[in-house]
């Protein structure tokens, strides 16, 4: 690794408090294991001075964030894997039942597409663009995740399933309700 890519302790503590701080106030967790969590962190702070952006520790990133996005942490992967699994695919965040220690976390199936997949969806997507009005939306068009409302506050998420929180009001999962 070079110079430049090494992290001090300090950076791994002020990730970790700030990562830990934001997890707590959306309703996330993160994985109580101090060491593993340190060192996954470490690879976050690493990565973030090698690439310019925290890229999962766990998964090979290309170099160029447009290709990664959907892997900076936290991934586009985190929220289908903690409500299918107990944790994200590099176990830094955990469900409530992993945190209680009512789940083991084990390991993840990939779910992030292949290199050929991601480029043949960015190439369906950039046809449909040049071919729509962007300024008008299709009528009858379904977005491609469900919108699910917080029937406490109103907080509005386009997800399969809503968090363990409300990031806004802190109602459970079971207050949301589809929207769209």
């Amino acid at each position: 690794m070079s110079d430049e890519a090494r992290c001090t302790p300090e950076e791994i503590d002020e990730l970790y408090a700030k990562l830990e701080h934001d997890a707590e106030a959306h309703g996330y967790h993160l994985n109580p294991d101090r060491e593993f969590t340190r060192d996954l962190i470490e690879g976050l702070v690493c990565n973030t001075k090698r690439l310019g952006y925290a890229s999962c520790p766990c998964r090979l990133a290309s170099g160029q964030r447009d290709d990664d996005i959907d892997i900076v942490c936290p991934c586009d992967y985190r929220d289908p894997d903690l409500a299918e699994f107990g944790c994200c695919y590099c176990s830094l965040y955990v469900s409530e039942e992993v945190l209680e220690g009512r789940q083991a976390p084990h390991s993840i199936p990939e779910r992030r597409p292949t290199e050929e997949e991601r480029a043949a969806a960015a190439s369906r997507r950039s046809v449909s663009v040049e071919a729509a009005d962007a300024s008008q939306p299709a009528r009858g068009s379904v977005p491609p995740l469900p919108v699910l409302r917080c029937r406490v506050c109103g907080y509005l998420c386009a997800r399969e399933q809503p968090p363990g929180k409300c990031p806004i009001c802190g109602a459970s999962s079971d207050r949301f309700e589809r929207f769209l």
